[in-house]
């Protein structure tokens, strides 16, 4: 029997079953983050227009959460950045993740940003879906700034 996969914006009443997931997130790429951390997000994932958080449920039981956001863009049309997607390791290769990237895209468009994107670890075992869902730009490296503290300070005017 095929499950229905139910997708649909996070509300208050699903902070807790995020929280679980969240921490499985974050768990899972071996990142530390404080109960402030996960508080400041969940606000923000409800309360930002720019931000956008959602669930998706099997059999009614929340598995997956993905958290996106809308900003503009010089050269293109308006973009939407997939920041977190996270399903449930009891029901990966379901076709959750799909559903969710497919949800997350139409929304997307809905809202004037078509263009949808999103990184990954070089060795993700995502990488395979992503590969069939998405375009690979070949030999883009991402890069985030590295605060040092003995560099000099610049001042802006």
């Amino acid at each position: 029997m095929v499950s229905v996969v139910e997708i649909d914006l996070l509300t208050e009443s699903d902070r807790a079953g995020w929280e679980v997931l969240a921490r499985g997130k974050d768990h899972y790429f071996a990142v530390e983050r404080s109960d402030t951390d996960y508080e400041r997000a969940w606000r923000r994932l409800l309360d930002d227009e720019q931000i956008r958080g959602i669930a998706a449920r099997l059999d009614g039981k929340m598995v997956a959460i993905a958290h996106y956001l809308f900003h503009a863009s010089i050269w293109y049309s308006r973009k939407c950045y997939l920041a977190d997607l996270y399903v449930d390791a009891e029901v990966r290769r379901r076709g959750v993740a799909t559903a969710v990237i497919q949800w997350v895209a139409r929304d997307a468009e809905e809202s004037g940003f078509p263009g949808l994107y999103w990184n990954t670890l070089e060795d993700a075992p995502a990488r395979a879906l992503y590969d069939n869902v998405g375009k690979f730009q070949q030999g883009l490296i991402h890069y985030t700034y590295r605060r040092d503290a003995h560099s000099p300070s610049v001042k802006a005017h």
